[in-house]
């Protein structure tokens, strides 16, 4: 039995939010979504688990009065449910504030703090290819070129496709991550960031394979001695070439989570992670390609056979309650409903046919947007695009 009185803050930046308020909500825990005024009618803030919503516009604010805010937001919840509160989020940027300003906010929050200073680093693509390089964590081949000479240099080393990501996700004109598989191709995505003294992007070889090579780890690791929990899986489909996950099955891999808890433990992180990892059959092993050092958006996928997820052992460790004992499902499978993309015609290669898809729905044990007992996100989502059309209808008249 867990005790629900701490009630929790979500800050929202992505729609993973939607199934941390499901997971708590569904167990009596009062949690709060704190988001910009801009997502007030979005699928996310459609759910009923939702016991207020506070607006907050994060990037329209300066750092010291977004600090401001969440002492007093935090006040208000203490003294409205006699508990401080505990603050979690799938947000890269929200991630680094906590980390950034954590003394001055631990008064009034709880959140998960690491031994010293990491989330920035690990969300920093640059940084953390250094961190596994450092402990000794396989990685692909990467280099922060500052040069035309060095990128020509690694292309040389590498070959196409190469891909492309940014270094530092908070820098301005950076380029999203994607793969250039020819030179125009790579001229084309580094040309605004070179024509900038920062140079924000870093070059990574393609590991070969497609999206079976891919695996996905999520964990949690404790605020006092360290103590994780992991879970691993594998991508069935994504909804690009280099985006999320939208179709996935839980699966055991000792090597992704012996890999996953060596690093984790040896940076001293604490709280909830998700790491992206690729087999790469030319030497047998299983290179990093992200840390995302928050909540995974795709957490309701390692779901433990007693129900227990990465959130809610997160939830009552910050509580001060026992983490207790859980298991994967192997096997389970979790879908975005944006999978249906895959049978269109302009997936191109990544196509699966009608009937190939609907097989590969066998086994799926939880929706992301759909779900019986609370059907406002899967409605609000459904209703988009036909916001959109109208609205585009109506402008044009």
């Amino acid at each position: 039995m867990i005790d629900t009185r701490v009630p929790v803050a979500v800050g929202f930046d992505g729609y993973g939010a939607l199934a941390v308020a499901r997971t708590l909500g569904r167990l009596g825990v009062s949690v709060y979504l704190v988001a910009p005024e801009a997502t007030s009618f979005s699928p996310v803030s459609s759910s009923r688990y939702w016991e207020e919503k506070v607006r907050w516009d994060f990037f329209d604010r300066s750092e010291l009065e977004s600090v401001g805010f969440f002492r007093e937001l935090g006040d208000r919840l203490a003294k409205k449910h006699g508990s401080r509160p505990i603050v979690l989020t799938p947000s890269d940027w929200l991630a680094t504030f906590l980390e950034r300003n954590g003394d001055h906010l631990i008064d009034h929050w709880r959140f998960p703090r690491s031994t010293s200073p990491v989330v920035e680093r690990l969300l920093h693509k640059w940084e953390m290819h250094k961190l596994a390089i450092d402990h000794d964590i396989p990685a692909p081949i990467t280099a922060r070129p500052t040069s035309r000479a060095e990128v020509d240099e690694f292309v040389a080393e590498t070959g196409f496709p190469v891909v492309v990501k940014p270094a530092d996700p908070y820098l301005p004109g950076r380029y999203s991550k994607g793969i250039a598989r020819s030179r125009p191709e790579l001229e084309h995505a580094i040309q605004e960031t070179m024509s900038r003294a920062s140079w924000n992007f870093v070059l990574q070889e393609y590991i070969p394979g497609g999206v079976e090579n891919v695996w996905m780890c999520n964990g949690y690791f404790g605020r006092g001695d360290g103590h994780g929990v992991v879970f691993t899986g594998r991508k069935l489909r994504q909804l690009s070439s280099t985006a999320t996950a939208s179709l996935a099955v839980c699966a055991s891999n000792d090597t992704v989570a012996s890999q996953t808890y060596r690093f984790m433990t040896a940076l001293g992180y604490r709280g909830c992670v998700g790491i992206g990892w690729r087999y790469d059959s030319r030497d047998g092993t299983y290179k990093v390609l992200d840390v995302n050092a928050r909540v995974s958006s795709v957490f309701r996928l390692f779901a433990g056979a007693n129900g227990l997820d990465v959130v809610r052992l997160c939830y009552r460790d910050l509580s001060g309650q026992p983490i207790g004992e859980t298991s994967a499902q192997e096997g389970r499978k979790w879908l975005d409903e944006r999978d249906i993309g895959a049978v269109l015609p302009s997936r191109g290669e990544d196509r699966v046919s009608v009937r190939a898809w609907a097989g590969s729905l066998r086994g799926v044990q939880e929706l992301h947007w759909l779900a019986r007992d609370d059907l406002g996100p899967v409605g609000a989502w459904l209703s988009r695009p036909i916001v959109r059309k109208v609205g585009g209808l109506a402008g044009r008249r």
